[in-house]
């Protein structure tokens, strides 16, 4: 009976993907302290710690179908513990002494960290996955849409001509930086944990960096300088990234919303016959994908805050911090790749309509181009002059409901140094664009490099 949204059977999908949650599942988390446990048995039979042949059928008994989940269940309640009933469930089915040596020199904490970290790793994994698809899709829209004319929003305002290419590849370069972000995180975040009970490796003395050594090339993560038992900064620097990632999409996802207003429809979110907008007024077409994503990306805010809140620790160990990363590692995982799924659904089935944004330019009857006229003019009698000038007209015009072309013309400073012909000129908004076409394709070929 799941009772976390994640998990629900009817909400789960705008929540999370199957293959973040399989990651994150009982099933995975067992397997991912088994192979914790066989890598530790592996190295220190090597090297002769524990016996070659209990190492070997340690090895070949660490495997989550081997063990009854339902007993160790049963354990956890009883011992308050969740590696005791592992290793004593491991014991039971290795056979002769094997099991004696199970956890040898380790500490509980080594298990557990080191198993999460597998965990991340198998979820950036996928995030970059993720990431790599979503750039693709990206790029493919900006370079279709390098030329559509829209309005470039400041505050809620028209400001001045854009394209919505240009708004993409701004989407695709935040995109590019999390992926670099993601990237260089690894090697301080993929890093596995045997330090023993207080982190000094006291259980197995001089072999200690050996044995930690061998047991990360198994597992293929980093190897610690020191231990890290209470130090998890790297876990606060990935789940401020993963949230980023949520964030970029959150920031998409309301932009859409924004430009599906009614009153723009410059954008619609994937629409398909059966889609209900709303259950009393049959007309609505609501953006009900891109509030999933809204949603999820502030809820992936408030994970990355408790992961600020491990970097205060006590002592050698503290426990409070590991129960916060049981809960909220995973949710912050299930929900980013929720969040990047429903966005990749977003832009893949994105409705764009050049039509309307050409007309919301025209909407102002040439206010938006206000900027090209006052710089025309500031050649003749200066910016600021010029700026006074065309702000008494753009004033004019907006309170008297009059073209800005025909207030302009009346004005004698203007009439002075523009003709009509300069006016038309300065007042088409397909000639002040700027370099966005050519930023768009700064952006989309760097894809290539």
């Amino acid at each position: 009976m799941p009772s976390h949204i994640t998990d629900s059977i009817f909400l789960k999908d705008l929540y999370g993907t199957d293959e973040m949650r399989a990651i994150f599942s009982d099933e995975a988390l067992l397997q991912r302290w088994l192979d914790v446990e066989a890598a530790l048995a592996q190295a220190e039979g090597e090297i002769g710690v524990i016996p070659r042949w209990a190492a070997e059928e340690i090895v070949r008994k660490a495997r989550a179908e081997l063990i009854d989940a339902a007993w160790m269940k049963r354990e956890i309640d009883h011992t308050l513990h969740p590696i005791v009933p592992l290793i004593r469930a491991l014991k039971t089915i290795c056979d002769g002494d094997a099991g004696e040596y199970i956890h040898w020199g380790a500490t509980t904490q080594d298990v557990m960290d080191t198993a999460l970290v597998l965990q991340l790793k198998d979820a950036v994994a996928l995030f970059e996955q993720r990431l790599h698809d979503l750039q693709s899709t990206l790029a493919e829209l900006a370079r279709c849409h390098r030329e559509t004319i829209m309005p470039g929003r400041t505050h809620g305002q028209h400001a001045l001509p854009i394209t919505f290419g240009f708004k993409v590849a701004i989407w695709l370069d935040e995109f590019r930086r999390h992926t670099m972000r993601l990237r260089e995180c690894k090697p301080r975040v993929l890093v596995g944990q045997f330090g023993g009970a207080v982190g000094t490796l006291a259980g197995v003395g001089e072999h200690g960096f050996e044995i930690r050594r061998r047991m990360m090339a198994r597992l293929g993560l980093g190897v610690p300088a020191i231990s890290w038992h209470v130090a998890h900064d790297g876990f606060a620097e990935f789940a401020g990234i993963v949230a980023m990632l949520a964030g970029t999409c959150g920031k998409i996802a309301h932009e859409v919303i924004a430009l599906q207003k009614s009153e723009v429809m410059e954008l619609e979110e994937p629409w398909a016959e059966g889609k209900v907008g709303s259950s009393t007024m049959p007309h609505k077409r609501n953006p009900m994908l891109c509030e999933a994503i809204v949603a999820l990306a502030r809820l992936c805010f408030d994970r990355a805050r408790t992961a600020l809140d491990g970097l205060i620790q006590e002592h050698e160990r503290d426990w409070t911090v590991n129960h916060m990363e049981w809960a909220y590692l995973p949710e912050l995982c299930v929900m980013a790749d929720g969040a990047l799924a429903l966005t990749m659904r977003v832009l893949r089935g994105l409705r764009v309509y050049p039509e309307r944004m050409r007309a919301n330019v025209d909407a102002l009857e040439g206010l938006m181009m206000s900027e090209a006229v006052m710089f025309a003019l500031g050649q003749a009698m200066g910016r600021q002059t010029a700026h006074d000038v065309v702000y008494e007209c753009a004033m004019r015009a907006v309170e008297s409901k009059r073209p800005f072309r025909e207030v302009l013309a009346e004005h004698p400073a203007v009439r002075a140094h523009l003709s009509m012909d300069d006016l038309a000129r300065l007042l088409d908004p397909t000639r002040y664009l700027g370099l966005a076409r050519e930023m768009v394709d700064r952006v989309c070929d760097a894809d290539s490099e």
